[in-house]
């Protein structure tokens, strides 16, 4: 009897260590905006957005997305325009979206679209350890890469396209 107790702990121990999943959550902020007119609460990407939009296709080419978050705004759409994400999925909050990808795409690979005042927020709604104080205006050179397996998130900050820190 005492094996057969030893057998069914060590079975359910393994069997949580199998089944927890590695969940892969990109997290950039919208790139440059059209700023001609102040008014626009909705602005297209500028010039240099669509560069950037680019330079993050090229950045992320082979990476292979099940589908991406963007908040419903015209410049985070934009963002992810280049590229290739079978379905993208608004989402308004960081609570709503960290949700979602918990209940919904566990194991999968997934990119956020966010804004400056929201990039740091989504990464500690996964868990994850804040990797900088905040995100400025200017900031639109920075991606996070997060893994994500149960309740911890390991935070990878990098950099792509024409840098704004050298």
């Amino acid at each position: 009897m005492k094996k057969f107790i030893l057998f069914f702990f060590l079975s359910l121990i393994f069997s949580k260590a199998t089944f927890a999943q590695t969940t892969e959550v990109w997290i950039v902020r919208h790139a440059e905006k059209d700023k001609t007119n102040p008014e626009d609460k909705d602005p297209n990407l500028s010039d240099e957005g669509r560069i950037r939009a680019g330079d993050l296709a090229t950045f992320l080419k082979k990476t292979k997305f099940d589908v991406a978050f963007s908040t419903p705004y015209k410049r985070t759409h934009q963002t992810l325009d280049s590229l290739i994400i079978p379905k993208v999925v608004n989402y308004n909050d960081p609570k709503s979206l960290v949700d979602s990808v918990k209940k919904n795409y566990a194991g999968k690979t997934v990119i956020v679209a966010a804004h400056s005042n929201t990039v740091l927020e989504i990464i500690e709604a996964f868990d994850g350890k804040r990797p900088k104080e905040m995100l400025t205006e200017d900031d639109y050179d920075y991606i996070f890469r997060l893994t994500v397996k149960d309740d911890n998130a390991k935070v990878k900050m990098d950099q792509f396209g024409r840098p704004h820190h050298l």
